[in-house]
């Protein structure tokens, strides 16, 4: 949604590590674009979010997903997979942001169709920088698909 957009930009973050995932929720709290985050801590989790089963039977659909690969229960990967393969879920862009830069992992998250892979910087500042931008990008940048 470019200028003038009327709803917020929702960004479901997907990450095991309490850590990151408030960095994440820090960094995209700095930008200006106007947004919703939830949170779901594993794959299993982020499955019955978007498909509104379970504790989730409110959730709201993502504009956007911010996905880790590895988390216990459900990877990043089968998520990737799962998602892409739904009639209903798979135009919603997924940003991989990982630790790793294996070219494996990388290769094969394209190859899941992923959207974007990003790697987790370790100095904040970077970290910081790398959220922003992907925030920017996507609430300002990207034209979304809307909701059906």
């Amino acid at each position: 949604m470019g200028p003038g957009a009327s709803s917020p930009v929702r960004i479901l973050v997907v990450d095991d590590d309490p850590g990151d995932v408030l960095m994440i929720e820090e960094a995209l709290e700095d930008s200006d674009v106007e947004k919703v985050i939830d949170v779901v801590n594993d794959g299993q989790e982020a499955m019955e979010f978007l498909r509104r089963e379970g504790r989730h039977t409110d959730a709201q659909r993502p504009d956007v997903i911010l996905l880790d690969l590895n988390m216990p229960r459900m990877d990043g990967r089968q998520v990737l997979g799962a998602v892409k393969q739904d009639e209903d879920l798979r135009t919603i862009p997924i940003v991989v942001l990982t630790t790793s830069n294996a070219d494996t992992d990388i290769v094969g998250s394209y190859t899941l169709q992923a959207n974007a892979y990003v790697t987790k910087p370790i100095d904040l500042d970077d970290f910081n920088d790398v959220v922003r931008r992907i925030d920017e990008f996507f609430g300002r940048v990207v034209v979304l698909p809307k909701h059906q």
